[in-house]
């Protein structure tokens, strides 16, 4: 498997076609899969906002006092405000905020970005990750996996995820195989485009690399079974339930 980024994308701009933009930087093969960052995606489809966009209401008031005492600093009301109109449901209000955006993807301030937004105060995520997936993979012919960068519970640092991904399926469902000994596989079930997207994060990089676009090549789904259901279900996500209940207590 080779992975590598395409070069000398350009500051990307509202309505820009970032599918030709793809096209006339790399050569694209069958069975390739391309990786784009969420940042360029939402940049493409005009979804940088102005903090003075958003009223705050009082819920919203209530979290960036509650967040700005634990930080010892004041928080603006308004930015708690877009996070909650960019979400279905918070999962916890503080220490920081924790949303599920409304494609059910589970993360901080409902992945709302505040670095390398020229001309904007913030980024919002796509509306539909995978729906944008999908236009750039039928105009480019492969498929292709929305990233974001999210941090990971009981460790530190953050990865690389998927948020939208389009012809290929999210999971391999390797239950009904059997190991070297023989055994049937009950449980494994492997998040591929969550895979693709941390390793193209190794060459893609943070900060100001400005490299948001890479390729997959000669990598293999394989001869399983596979599924789009990558989001757990609230009802099947006992951690979901155990946040729910949780409430800090600042010292």
């Amino acid at each position: 498997m080779e992975v590598f980024a395409v070069p000398d994308i350009p500051e990307i701009e509202p309505g820009d076609d970032l599918a030709t933009l793809i096209d006339e930087r790399v050569d694209l093969r069958e069975g390739d899969v391309l990786t784009v960052a969420s940042t360029v995606v939402s940049k493409a489809e005009g979804r940088g906002a102005d903090l003075s966009d958003f009223e705050a209401g009082e819920h919203a008031r209530d979290i960036a006092d509650q967040i700005g005492e634990i930080a010892g600093e004041r928080k603006d009301p308004r930015f708690a405000q877009a996070v909650i109109e960019e979400s279905e449901e918070l999962v916890m209000a503080a220490p920081f905020i924790l949303a599920v955006t409304r494609f059910g993807h589970i993360t901080v301030n409902a992945g709302i970005d505040r670095s390398n937004v020229p001309g904007a105060d913030l980024l919002l995520l796509p509306e539909d990750p995978s729906a944008s997936a999908r236009r750039l993979s039928d105009a480019l012919g492969v498929p292709v996996v929305v990233t974001d960068t999210s941090g990971r519970p009981f460790r530190q640092g953050q990865r690389g995820v998927a948020i939208g991904w389009a012809g290929l399926p999210a999971m391999r469902d390797w239950r009904g195989e059997h190991d070297r000994e023989g055994r049937e596989l009950t449980a494994t079930v492997e998040a591929v485009v969550d895979e693709l997207a941390a390793a193209t994060n190794l060459v893609t990089g943070e900060g100001d690399d400005g490299r948001p676009v890479a390729v997959v090549r000669d990598w293999e789904f394989g001869d399983h079974d596979g599924h789009d259901h990558l989001f757990r279900d609230r009802d099947g996500d006992l951690v979901r339930q155990a946040l729910a209940d949780f409430e800090y207590h600042s010292e």
